[in-house]
């Protein structure tokens, strides 16, 4: 746990950075590359003496647009020291977003892979240098020719203290569920006081690992990968793929790791599918005895029960012989405690892993929050709730049960948007969260939606859709995205998804020759295991939330399409819209017959 407190990322870094200038700071799997700590500040002088020389200067904007690689950390890093504010851009971003989100910021310099150089240049952005790594397309700048602009007589002590602690660190572009993206302004500040918040429950120390998955826009990686390793100097093993995350955790074995809940709901269901498809039948029998003690075990932690000896005797057992080598080959055998958020995650998942030893601290916060507002160390949480809010941040719950909270974590403004600002932070500092949170006697906060998507049906109960899609996609991983319409209905449907990334496993495991969502969507078996799924989410609740009907699409919702945002939340309004044909059908008096019911 990091014991010097700074007040800015720059004065932190160069702390950081003298404790061990050997240690390892950044890597790739297997170590095809590594940056020691030494390396890592002589690239942040030698960027910063570049920019600087480029003219960039406090309160200036430097935009990063690359795939998560080790090459990014000095170069943001770098502008930082110069007092730029530097952000990333997501890599799947239209010309138009990417205009927007460019212009909004006042951006000067662009640094990007070459791939995207042509896509900024035509964002019709007035921008002063577009910077690659790798190779310089015409009209661009190499690293190379950053790192020679470098002026004579660079004063690089003087410009990064030059940095104050107000001053704007970061912008965050929100999601953009309900319109274009904001862009959430973050100060120094703040992020020293988030990263210390969290340190100071969860215990991090300087050479614990982690991984770099999630892109570098999504303030979730940019504070678990960026900010901590700046402040508290952990290790990242940065994976340019997120679809390889499952083999890096294995080479890696992190010491602490977070994920969004559809990773660890992915992970769930890999660990089922490898006790189900064990061909040594004594093996597989042994796996799902400990599966089932394991789950034993994780109902009494779900209900805030104490756990009988007896049972946590059985479970200690179970680990030896089973659960500790499943934790082995995910690659989380040495994880102290894990994080979810950026949504929330399903219960029965959280009950999973607890079973399995692995420890989840679910957080609840929001990119206007600098990430995370409240939280608690495993030891102390509550399956279901997001824990606590960091000391120094204050609470109070609005007549229609919104939460707004207030403290130094408060973004300073939306970048251009002052009328916003004002809408969602009122004269006394209070920041409107737009979430419905029930708060206990304890402190402990459970989310039960977004205020705007809470559904009040025909009979005018209040419902979270959220809830209902959580307790049907825990069932089957055969869900990727759903979406639960009722609002003013007499009951609930559904239009369901499928998974990218499970239906070709399932199809080669049921000798499917076609593996399209317009082909599975109709298969009897796809159609059977989603009715599955849904029947058993139904038992998990009340009679007025179950779902009536529902629709398999025969397509993907991808991130950043029509459907859901780069975040991965849902876009309901462009959903019901687009999608209207068949929202009629799954309430017509005779619906059409690839409307099903589940049961």
């Amino acid at each position: 746990m990091s014991t010097s407190r700074f007040d800015t990322l720059p004065a932190a870094f160069q702390h950081t950075a003298a404790i061990d200038p050997d240690a390892t700071a950044l890597r790739t799997p297997g170590d095809a590359q590594t940056i020691t700590w030494r390396e890592y500040a002589d690239q942040v002088r030698a960027v910063a003496a570049g920019l600087s020389g480029l003219g960039v200067r406090r309160g200036d904007t430097v935009a990063l647009m690359m795939s998560n690689r080790v090459e990014f950390y000095p170069l943001e890093v770098g502008a930082q020291h110069v007092g730029a504010t530097s952000f990333s851009v997501y890599n799947t971003l239209s010309p138009d977003q990417l205009a927007h989100v460019l212009g909004n910021a006042g951006t000067r310099v662009v640094i990007c892979e070459p791939q995207y150089a042509k896509l900024v240049a035509s964002a019709g952005v007035q921008l002063e240098h577009i910077v690659c790594v790798d190779d310089a397309p015409e009209g661009t700048l190499s690293v190379a020719e950053l790192l020679a602009a470098a002026p004579d007589g660079f004063d690089f002590e003087a410009a990064w203290r030059a940095v104050r602690p107000d001053d704007v660190a970061t912008l965050i572009y929100t999601s953009g569920t309900t319109g274009a993206p904001k862009g959430v302004e973050t100060t120094h500040a703040a992020l020293l006081f988030q990263v210390h918040g969290i340190a100071d429950i969860l215990g991090i120390e300087f050479g614990d690992t982690i991984t770099s998955f999630m892109p570098t826009a999504h303030i979730a990686d940019r504070l678990t990968a960026l900010y901590v390793q700046e402040v508290l100097g952990t290790q990242v093993t940065s994976v340019s793929d997120p679809k390889q995350i499952a083999t890096a955790l294995a080479e890696l074995r992190p010491t602490v790791w977070g994920a969004v809940p559809r990773v660890w709901e992915k992970l769930k269901a890999a660990i089922e599918f490898k006790v189900a498809a064990e061909p040594d039948e004594a093996r597989r029998q042994g796996m799902q005895w400990a599966l089932s003690v394991a789950a034993a075990r994780s109902r009494h932690q779900l209900a805030g029960e104490p756990v009988p000896d007896e049972l946590a005797a059985e479970w200690a057992r179970a680990d030896e012989l089973v659960l500790s080598k499943l934790r082995g080959a995910l690659g989380l055998d040495r994880v102290r405690w894990a994080l979810s958020g950026a949504a929330p995650i399903p219960p029965q998942t959280l009950a999973f892993f607890a079973g399995l030893g692995i420890p989840i601290a679910e957080i609840w916060g929001m990119s206007e929050l600098a990430c995370i507002c409240s939280v608690s160390h495993p030891r102390d949480a509550k399956l279901g709730s997001v824990g606590k809010l960091l000391p120094g941040m204050e609470s109070r719950v609005a007549d229609d049960g919104e939460l707004q909270v207030r403290g130094p974590l408060v973004m300073k403004g939306y970048r251009g948007r002052p009328e916003q600002t004002a809408e969602a932070v009122d004269a006394e500092g209070w920041l409107r969260t737009g979430d419905i949170i029930s708060l206990d006697a304890e402190g402990y906060l459970t989310v039960v939606d977004r205020k705007k998507e809470m559904i009040i049906n025909a009979a005018g109960k209040n419902m979270s859709p959220t809830n209902i899609e959580n307790a049907v996609k825990a069932a089957t991983p055969l869900i990727g995205a759903m979406a639960v319409i009722g609002d003013g209905k007499p009951y609930n449907t559904a239009l369901i998804v499928l998974d990218a990334e499970s239906v070709e496993p399932y199809a080669r495991a049921h000798g499917l020759p076609d593996a399209s969502p317009a082909a599975l969507s109709i298969d009897p078996g796809v159609i059977a295991a989603i009715r599955a799924g849904v029947a058993q989410g139904n038992n998990a609740l009340s009679r007025v939330e179950q779902l009536k009907r529902f629709r398999i699409l025969p397509t993907f919702w991808e991130a950043g399409g029509d459907e859901v945002t780069l975040t991965l939340k849902l876009k309901r309004r462009v959903i019901a819209a687009k999608y209207t044909a068949e929202i009629d059908d799954l309430y017509a008096a005779n619906p059409h017959e690839a409307i099903l019911s589940p049961r």
